[in-house]
């Protein structure tokens, strides 16, 4: 058995910080993956499964092992405030390594929000905490640790599987209904760039839209719809 906790990653609040900023931002995942070329997508069924807002934060990673999938509240020895929790659980979808108490602690902590490629459970709880979690599944059979009292094999902040993307500690979350993007930490100020012109494109050719413009007048001043 193994547990590997590295140290939360140096993460410059300035490159983080413009993108929660566009919180408000129709589409943010598609308008992040827009700006990435289409890369770094997570799978079509990671999806929001409590609170209904976005997750825009630094990723600290956990890493699970297939067929032992354990707690993993040493994960509270590193995260701080604003990050969020992506953990590889190798896909899961019949042991929930996310429960109501954990939403409790992170948001204790807070962490602004779970991503997890496998199950989660509680999610009436973590909606009453107004936690927001994105995950694969949910159902209720829990980790075997309560009953075990074993905490390994774990490994936390270091680079992981999560929805078929490798995100390392640090890089960028952005979360919404539609789906999740991930924006390597050392791409953050040219993807922000140009999701920022993105998004404002996106806005006054939905103002075109509502005035009653034409697919060909948009093409002409746009270039794309």
């Amino acid at each position: 058995m193994k547990k590997i906790i590295n140290a939360r990653p140096e993460i410059n609040g300035n490159l983080i910080n413009p993108f929660r900023e566009m919180k408000d931002v129709l589409s943010l995942s598609c308008v992040v993956s827009d700006a990435m070329e289409r890369a770094n997508v997570m799978r079509h069924d990671m999806k929001p499964k409590a609170a209904d807002k976005k997750i825009i934060g630094p990723a600290i990673t956990v890493k699970l092992t297939a067929g032992d999938i354990v707690d993993c509240l040493d994960v509270f020895q590193i995260a701080k405030a604003g990050d969020v929790i992506v953990i590889d659980a190798f896909g899961e979808t019949e042991t929930s390594i996310w429960g109501g108490l954990m939403s409790g602690l992170a948001r204790n902590a807070g962490v602004v929000g779970a991503v997890i490629d496998g199950s989660c459970r509680d999610t009436d709880e973590a909606r009453m905490l107004d936690f927001p979690i994105t995950a694969k599944v949910c159902g209720p059979r829990a980790a075997h640790t309560a009953y075990s009292g074993r905490k390994e094999p774990l490994e936390i902040n270091v680079p992981v599987n999560c929805g078929g993307v490798i995100v390392n500690p640090g890089d960028l979350i952005v979360a919404d209904e539609i789906g999740v993007a991930v924006v390597p930490y050392q791409d953050l100020e040219a993807v922000y760039i140009k999701a920022r012109e993105q998004a404002d494109k996106e806005t006054a050719t939905r103002e075109e839209i509502l005035k009653g413009a034409s697919i060909e007048e948009l093409l002409k001043k746009f270039g794309r719809i």
